[in-house]
């Protein structure tokens, strides 16, 4: 019976067999690896976020006065309240630890070179709305770092040259921190959300239509080379959701402070400006080049440059060659570019106190300089 309706759909509006097509005949290289599984669990984290963080917000009151209380509410008041909002927190840490590896991967084995642009665009739009997700998600339970996360971030977009004031007015909508300025990042971490759906299905529209990249860099020659994606890729990717699930349930039950940060857990005050204000996780290494520029208008540029310029690696490398395999060099660089982001964060976490002062500015050094460099590496295969 099932599968006559299915078939009765299907010469109507024929979804079933695209998506028998798209998802399961779909053919696969036989070498992808492990750094392959994080489109899996970028897709579970996303709805897992998605269906908690709806149910969150049938309680969440968007205004400065109640916004703490409605969180208290929620922990306390709601049946499992606080297990769907830690579930909601771990997801997010998730999401953006998976995204950024997602990236890097990306990266190191060219993914961004034709005719797979879009697919890298797409991606890189992904990792920026994602970011406004995750700031307007930090802000909204306004705790004490929501408060002072949110005035550092107002502060520096402020000083921006022309566009700085108007831009500050336009997301506070008053002259301070207040309710105006949450209504405005509940609206905006919804629509952003839900706009991260939209550029997955674009992304994933991209993907199939140039086909998956593999870590040798080279498409496949023959039939032979590829798999169907199920049931071998099927089966990778749950093996990986597990990982992932043994994963979120470790920092979900044994370390919440990188899940939610106990400062957070103070009501927000403005008049008692917190003694270490720190961001996620997530932040930091952009945290960290804001306090290595000493302009507040300069390190913000140095903080977008850092997401803008993976956004270009298209034109900035021009070597025929894709993965990082075949290109020593770039296989140094990029690893060069990865203990810098994770440096910077360090820094930014330590306040670029005492040695870390000199670890952040060569790490900026360093994450820059493979952008810089690429450009002038050698073109063609030796």
């Amino acid at each position: 019976m099932t599968r006559g309706l299915l078939h009765w759909i299907d010469t109507r509006l024929p979804v079933v067999s695209a998506a028998r097509r798209e998802f399961r005949d779909y053919p696969m290289p036989v070498n992808l690896n492990g750094f392959w599984n994080f489109g899996a669990i970028l897709t579970l984290s996303l709805l897992l976020m998605l269906a908690t963080g709806l149910t969150l917000a049938l309680t969440y009151v968007p205004n400065a006065g109640l916004a703490f209380a409605s969180i208290q509410t929620i922990e306390r008041g709601v049946p499992a309240g606080w297990l769907i909002r830690l579930a909601h927190q771990t997801g997010a840490t998730l999401f953006m630890g998976a995204l950024y590896l997602h990236i890097f991967r990306g990266l190191y084995y060219g993914s961004y070179k034709a005719p797979r642009e879009l697919v890298w665009l797409t991606g890189m739009a992904l990792l920026a709305c994602a970011m406004v997700t995750a700031f307007a998600g930090y802000v909204l339970p306004w705790g004490q770092m929501s408060h002072w996360g949110a005035d550092v971030i107002t502060g520096a977009m402020a000083g921006l040259p022309v566009v700085g004031p108007t831009l500050s007015h336009l997301v506070l909508g008053d002259t301070h921190l207040g309710d105006v300025f949450l209504h405005r990042l509940f609206v905006v971490h919804f629509a952003t959300a839900f706009a991260i759906v939209g550029i997955v299905v674009v992304h994933v529209a991209c993907v199939h239509v140039a086909a998956p990249n593999d870590p040798d860099g080279r498409d496949p020659r023959s039939p032979r080379e590829t798999v169907p994606f199920h049931p071998y890729f099927t089966a990778k990717d749950l093996f990986g959701l597990a990982l992932a699930g043994g994963v979120f349930t470790a920092l979900a039950a044994f370390a919440p402070g990188i899940v939610r940060e106990a400062a957070n857990l103070a009501p927000a005050n403005p008049l008692r400006t917190p003694n270490d204000i720190v961001p996620a996780w997530y932040f930091l290494p952009f945290y960290g080049l804001l306090q290595i520029v000493p302009s507040k208008t300069l390190g913000l540029f140095a903080s977008l440059a850092a997401i803008v310029l993976p956004g270009l690696m298209p034109w900035l490398d021009r070597s025929p060659i894709r993965s990082a395999r075949h290109r020593p060099g770039f296989r140094i660089g990029m690893i060069l570019m990865a203990a810098g982001f994770v440096t910077l964060g360090l820094a930014g976490a330590h306040h670029l106190q005492g040695l870390w002062g000199i670890a952040g500015r060569i790490a900026a050094l360093a994450y820059f300089g493979v952008f810089v460099a690429v450009p002038f590496a050698r073109r063609h295969p030796s």
